[in-house]
């Protein structure tokens, strides 16, 4: 065995003894964050329970970024000439009631750790505790614990604040890995691919004024009921007449209200929310302007008005083809090729981890959650999802080797 070899080996068996000896305290970690699940830009406890685990362990670290709850904390490496990488977390939670029975459930009625944010949270702060006892540290390492990941865009707050350019804590980053928990993937694997993992995310609400009448008699209002019916309707034709058959275009409504307790009014409005979801900026373009002429077009044909507010949400998450390629590479040779898979296909939702990569190649990748046991595992925002604790050591693991790899 050559010398680089065994210094490999030493470093991988050294990795994980340290997660091990570890893990006890991750998962009672990981369950007291699921115990207070904050909504974005409200992680104050969070946030504070962050900070402690860091001095606990002496990472340095700068606090109240992106609003106030944001953690930036850095680790320096052990030798010179390292290439600095950053290794991002999000810790805000759903505003849905928990349903899962577990012990440790939400102590706060309403909100949940439905996506698995606390999971995320516990693996890096497992990472700042290995990566900073380890004696050879060859990267600069910044870890970013983000808000509002649940449509606040805290990752782009954090972006603005500083969190990669070196102008906080640290030197500038030169590249950035996230992870998600995945209920669909195996126990025990990793999964990615090059280019576009995930949609761009935009919302709308639509409102249509007609005018108000007795159902009885319709030809004396105008009813916004039935153009807000042709509306949704005629959305569907973005997808199958509008874009390139092989681009990928979601519009979903998602909710439709109209009128009172009456089923004798016709009402003065109708109002319907949803959202668009393409992969390709091109596509996003063109599905919004036929969006809007749909829309205003079909209103007015029914002697309707519409008003629309469309929210550009967070962009492609967009993996860099060289970066993915060395993800595979050092997850592949630390974990061998039977524990690494290839997602097939991007996948319609969204994540706001897209908005680091427009700074600095980024590589966003999948971590297992279901038992192999199982045939499924509740989906991310179900009310009875709970991370698995079982994967927080794989998830400390691949973070660590792609900080030291």
């Amino acid at each position: 065995m050559r010398m680089k070899d065994t210094a490999v080996t030493k470093t991988s068996t050294s990795l994980k003894a340290r997660i091990e000896a570890d893990l006890d305290h991750l998962v009672a970690l990981r369950r007291d964050l699921h115990r207070i699940p904050e909504l974005g830009y409200q992680e104050t406890l969070t946030s504070a329970r962050i900070r402690e685990e860091l001095d606990l362990v002496g990472v340095q670290y700068i606090a109240d970024l992106a609003g106030g709850t944001g953690v930036l904390a850095h680790i320096p490496a052990t030798t010179d000439g390292g290439s600095p990488v950053a290794l991002r977390a999000d810790m805000d939670a759903l505003p849905l009631d928990e349903h899962t029975g577990v012990p440790y459930a939400s102590t706060h009625e309403g909100r949940m750790h439905a996506c698995g944010h606390d999971g995320h949270t516990a693996i890096l702060i497992g990472v700042a505790r290995t990566l900073n006892n380890l004696e050879n540290r060859p990267n600069p390492v910044t870890l970013v614990f983000q808000p509002a990941e649940e449509g606040g865009g805290g990752g782009q707050r954090m972006c603005a604040d500083g969190a990669l350019d070196g102008s906080r804590i640290g030197p500038r980053v030169e590249r950035i890995f996230g992870l998600h928990g995945w209920p669909a993937l195996e126990l025990g694997r990793v999964a990615s691919k090059t280019g576009e993992l995930l949609a761009s995310t935009d919302g709308f609400i639509v409102t249509i004024k007609g005018k108000q009448t007795h159902a009885a008699m319709p030809h004396l209002g105008i009813d916004p009921v039935v153009a807000c019916a042709q509306c949704i309707s005629s959305l569907q034709s973005i997808a199958s007449r509008c874009a390139d058959p092989l681009d990928s275009v979601v519009c979903s409504v998602t909710a439709v209200h109209a009128g009172g307790t009456a089923h004798n009014v016709i009402p003065e409005s109708a109002r319907f929310i949803g959202t668009v979801r393409t992969l390709r900026n091109e596509v996003r373009e063109l599905a919004k302007e036929r969006f809007h002429e749909i829309i205003h077009h079909v209103a007015r044909a029914h002697q309707c008005h519409a008003e629309i507010e469309y929210k550009e949400g967070y962009p492609v998450t967009h993996n860099e083809p060289a970066l993915t390629d060395s993800w595979f590479a050092a997850v592949r040779g630390h974990f061998g090729d039977d524990r690494v898979g290839v997602v097939e296909r991007p996948i319609m939702g969204g994540e706001d981890f897209s908005y680091y990569g427009h700074h600095v190649p980024a590589c966003f990748f999948f971590l297992g959650l279901k038992p192999e046991s199982q045939d499924s595992y509740p989906s991310l925002h179900a009310p009875d999802f709970d991370f698995n604790d079982d994967a927080i050591a794989m998830g400390v693991e691949a973070m660590c080797q792609l900080a030291i790899g």
